[in-house]
């Protein structure tokens, strides 16, 4: 009785973990590849010797710099402007029925449609990407940051009133912490828009990052190498969304986050 238990203990940990899923991913990939050439359909093999080629080089290593530094610009702008602004909107109505028409409208208009737009007031640098970024990131974050605070309790608004507590005090002790849970989402939202926003303008515009790599392969007749870059993309993406998870039951897990 005690070994079943175990080994159904043992069971629920694989599944858990997830490794199953990826061994029938990979498989499946592999199998497939057999059915093709390399420049259709590069094998798991082919791409991690492309990886190691392309790390060995140094060439992996300066697009991942690059991308993940937009990324970081981008969202950390999205976040300083977004969160600040949906607190406001959020907490005084005749603010959020003016603006709110207005937002609604904006957030339906993906950034990648804006790319010409942006080049020609920004330019071919850095900054009509990160402003690309910031754009793709601003929406999730600001949507999730209105909604914690319009999800308030207003028991507890009222309580801290009937206490004393001026509308300042209430909101910075009330609403705020009580929205802090939407506005992690929101983050976290904003950050994956972030990273495909970031290769899709470094596809249609860059000269190096991730997308550029991506976009290169089929000048050079490498799909080896669009892979890998893809691959290098999920794992910064998972890696970055696991962080943020870690961070959030660490530090802000009795606002709710979990």
């Amino acid at each position: 009785m005690k070994k079943n238990t175990k080994l159904s203990a043992v069971l629920q940990r694989i599944l858990r973990s997830g490794i199953i899923s990826w061994i029938v991913i990979i498989a499946i990939w592999g199998l497939g590849s057999l059915a093709y050439d390399e420049y259709f359909l590069p094998s798991p093999k082919e791409t991690i010797d492309s990886l190691v080629v392309l790390a060995q080089n140094g060439t992996l290593w300066a697009d991942i710099a690059a991308s993940v530094s937009r990324v970081i610009k981008g969202w950390a702008l999205a976040i300083a402007f977004a969160v600040p602004l949906g607190l406001l909107i959020g907490n005084f109505r005749p603010v959020r029925w003016l603006v709110e028409p207005i937002l609604s409208f904006f957030r339906f208009v993906p950034a990648i449609a804006l790319t010409t737009l942006f080049l020609m007031w920004f330019g071919v640098g850095e900054e009509s990407k990160v402003a690309l970024i910031f754009y793709a990131s601003f929406f999730p974050v600001l949507v999730n940051t209105i909604a914690g605070v319009a999800t308030t309790d207003q028991s507890l608004v009222e309580a801290a009133s009937c206490m004393g507590a001026k509308k300042a005090r209430t909101f910075f002790t009330v609403v705020v912490p009580s929205a802090v849970s939407n506005i992690f989402t929101g983050i976290r939202l904003g950050l994956s828009s972030a990273i495909i926003c970031v290769i899709a303008a470094e596809m249609l515009v860059g000269s190096d990052g991730l997308g550029y790599l991506i976009n290169s392969s089929k000048i050079y007749y490498k799909t080896s190498w669009a892979f890998a870059g893809i691959v290098t993309l999920a794992v910064i993406g998972f890696i970055a969304d696991r962080l943020l998870q870690l961070f959030g039951k660490k530090f802000l897990k009795h606002f709710g986050v979990k």
